[in-house]
């Protein structure tokens, strides 16, 4: 009986030995240094918005209220003479999808051009959005046809673009399409339950082409590094906007 008392106490003296003991002052010194640091963040927290408050206006030179009067005007004289003329373009009936970049700023245009820009969701510079090919479209794509590039990919392109840069926009949250589940929760009764049958309803657009575009997130296509630096040399790589046919597929490869 006395061993295993002594065994007994020879272990509670062994965990008592194991529990660390923090000096008093050193967690004095912890507690100053959490409120410290708490109202450092809570005074940078109002700071940020009182500089929000009193933010000067961005200083804009009389050259840019020109420009942008110029544009204007030039939009209103085009989309006068489409009134007039419509002349829309002839669409080769064996196309029925079409892949629109935007490739120019839309600062200072007129209010019909940024209306249609945000229709088309493409609010971003160097994003793309599939469309289905219908003289509804055709008519709004003239419309905007200064700053965007269009035309018609090929499956190959469209397997690309959706495997790659492919996101979903579920609950205004955009999540990548990793994950058969969630397509076959939100389009699965639409029969896509798949990341392969997605890619077969939008390249072979059929009457749930609406819906299943606008599941998917705008394409934020990948910019040269020197884009930034020679943003005039790099619009000479990537060409010209308006229509281009199948030449689009180039402009695909170059910017996925």
């Amino acid at each position: 009986m006395s061993s295993s008392r002594s065994i007994g106490k020879m272990a509670e003296e062994e965990q008592r030995k194991k529990i660390p003991l923090v000096p008093e002052n050193l967690l004095k010194r912890r507690k100053a240094y959490q409120a410290l640091k708490a109202t450092q963040a809570k005074q940078a927290l109002l700071e940020k918005k009182e500089q929000r408050k009193g933010k000067d206006p961005k200083f804009k030179r009389l050259e840019w209220f020109l420009h942008d009067a110029w544009r204007q005007k030039r939009d209103k004289v085009r989309l006068r003479r489409l009134e007039v003329k419509p002349h829309g373009l002839e669409v080769p009936d064996e196309h029925s999808l079409a892949f629109v970049v935007r490739i120019q700023r839309i600062n200072g245009v007129s209010a019909l051009v940024q209306r249609t820009i945000a229709r088309l969701r493409l609010k971003k510079i160097f994003s793309g959005v599939f469309v289905k090919v219908t003289p509804q479209t055709i008519k709004t794509l003239r419309i905007v046809e200064p700053y965007v590039t269009w035309g018609f990919p090929n499956l190959k392109s469209v397997r690309e673009l959706i495997l790659k840069r492919g996101q979903a926009k579920v609950k205004n949250k955009v999540i990548p399409l990793t994950d058969n589940t969630v397509i076959e929760e939100h389009l699965g009764k639409f029969g896509v339950i798949c990341l392969e049958d997605l890619i077969h309803e939008i390249a072979f657009p059929g009457k749930n082409f609406q819906v299943i575009s606008g599941f998917l997130s705008p394409f934020h296509l990948s910019v040269a590094r020197h884009a930034s630096k020679n943003r005039i040399g790099f619009l000479k790589e990537v060409g010209s906007p308006g229509y281009r046919g199948e030449r689009i597929n180039q402009l695909i490869r170059q910017l996925n």
